[in-house]
């Protein structure tokens, strides 16, 4: 978990003479994903320098990553699958770097003491690759027409960059991406500077993300796109959306509602938790999914509708800002945001949440295991997670009643603004606003294996 605030130093690892420490664990020990992230250490920022050009597909790549030592430190893991790494340092001196498949060990010349800010700096490049995910789904730096997009959940994120690909380890960053002229990249957070290249040959691009996020909520996206910067809605949120140049046109009506539907999900679930808000909208079959990369959500156009775009917008609010503490805890993200679909279809489409429950009830899907214990890894994102999730929050609604409910839906997210939170978490922080024993309702709509009565 990043940790925020106080006064830091860089460099100080190097000034201890004694090697007490031992090696950081080479995963989060994640339910699903066991060796994924890693231990020893929390990432406080990334500073991460690219350069991508789409015609030969090489991606070179300066990854700075500042963090604090958890332990005494003998050595770390940070997660890259592919790409070749050319150097790595701790706090200036070369450090030695050793590859075993998706772990990338740094061994630092002197031990990091606990406590320590240090600063690792990992230079690489190649072609950078995707996974596919055990769904079947693609995920990772995809190659588009004109330029390419990233998308990380729940792994792909390492395939651009090394770091901490742990959802409980969110950092801020800096994401500079330069490409040939006429492209453009966006990321997340808000556009710094555009720039031209001192050979005038391309443009580079400056991004900050000054709130928290996790690796898998990054993105890039490089194409010819066509930028709209919308006025800010009520709420006052600036607005940078990016739509392929080809599809621009089509989806315009609907990039014009961004800021209104940022508004009214201000209305539902509290103060926006970002800087800025927008999406990226590439071309049908250019991604397998609508992904909610923090500030910034990514459609393929196939996927661009407004139902689709309240439900990643909800995401803000319930995974980017309060994000699972682990990968089983993820119905927190789309039980959450499959209701925000539910309360868009009720006041736009006068489709009464009660209809949409009686609809995910009657789906045989919904019921073929818990939400909150996915059987394995090949379910992460199976349908129960996010119906089944919903029909939990209206459970909790009808016990609870519409006042205290739609308080536990703002003050969740405010209680747990920009960190992590698990499933026991927020039980217990209904069962607390409510104060209400609801043991009985986990019991059936969270980890029961049967579809219950309908009431």
């Amino acid at each position: 978990m990043l940790v925020l605030g106080g006064a830091s130093t860089i460099g100080t690892a190097g000034h201890h003479s004694a090697t007490h420490g031992s090696p950081g664990a080479a995963g989060a020990r994640d339910p699903y994903f066991p060796t994924l992230g890693n231990g020893g250490y929390d990432v406080r920022h990334y500073t991460l320098t690219l350069d991508y050009d789409p015609r030969s597909h090489r991606l070179t790549g300066t990854a700075e990553i500042t963090a604090r030592a958890a332990q005494d430190l003998s050595a770390f893991n940070l997660d890259l699958h592919g790409m070749a790494v050319r150097s790595a340092a701790v706090d200036g001196t070369p450090a030695v770097h050793t590859r075993t498949g998706d772990e990338l060990t740094l061994r630092p010349a002197r031990d990091v003491r606990r406590g320590d800010v240090f600063r690792a700096v990992v230079r690489y490049d190649g072609a950078p690759g995707g996974l596919t995910d055990s769904e079947g789904t693609r995920e990772g730096w995809l190659r588009t027409e004109d330029g390419a997009i990233a998308l990380g959940q729940p792994q792909g994120s390492m395939t651009w960059f090394p770091g901490n690909h742990h959802p409980s380890d969110k950092a801020t960053y800096d994401i500079t991406v330069t490409v040939p002229d006429g492209l453009a990249a966006v990321s997340n957070g808000d556009l710094r500077s555009q720039r031209p290249t001192a050979d005038g040959e391309g443009t580079t691009f400056a991004w900050h993300s000054a709130q928290p996020m996790a690796t898998y909520l990054a993105t890039v996206g490089v194409g010819a796109y066509v930028i709209t910067r919308s006025r800010p809605g009520a709420a006052g949120i600036p607005v940078y959306s990016a739509a392929d140049r080809t599809v621009a046109g089509r989806v315009r009506a609907l990039l014009d509602r961004v800021p209104e539907l940022t508004d009214w999900s201000v209305s539902k679930f509290g103060p926006y938790p970002f800087s800025s808000t927008g999406v990226i909208v590439e071309r049908e079959g250019d991604a397998d999914y609508a992904l909610e990369t923090q500030s910034r959500s990514v459609f393929a156009e196939d996927s661009f509708d407004a139902a689709t775009l309240v439900h990643e917008l909800a995401h803000q609010w319930y995974g980017d800002s309060v994000t699972p503490r682990t990968w089983r805890d993820v119905w927190l993200s789309e039980g959450f945001a499959t209701y925000a679909e539910w309360l868009y279809l009720e006041e736009f489409e006068d489709t009464p949440v009660r209809a949409s429950f009686e609809d995910a009830f009657d789906s045989d899907d919904n019921w073929a295991f818990p939400p909150a214990d996915q059987p394995g890894a090949g379910q992460l994102l199976g349908d129960p997670v996010y119906e089944r999730g919903a029909m939990t929050l209206q459970k909790v609604r009808e016990a609870v009643g519409d006042t205290v409910f739609f308080s536990v839906l703002r003050g969740w997210a405010e209680t747990h603004r920009h960190g992590n939170a698990s499933t026991h978490d927020f039980t217990t922080y209904v069962e607390r606003m409510s104060g209400k024993d609801l043991d009985a309702l986990w019991d059936v709509w969270l980890y029961g294996d049967g579809r219950p009565s309908r009431h």
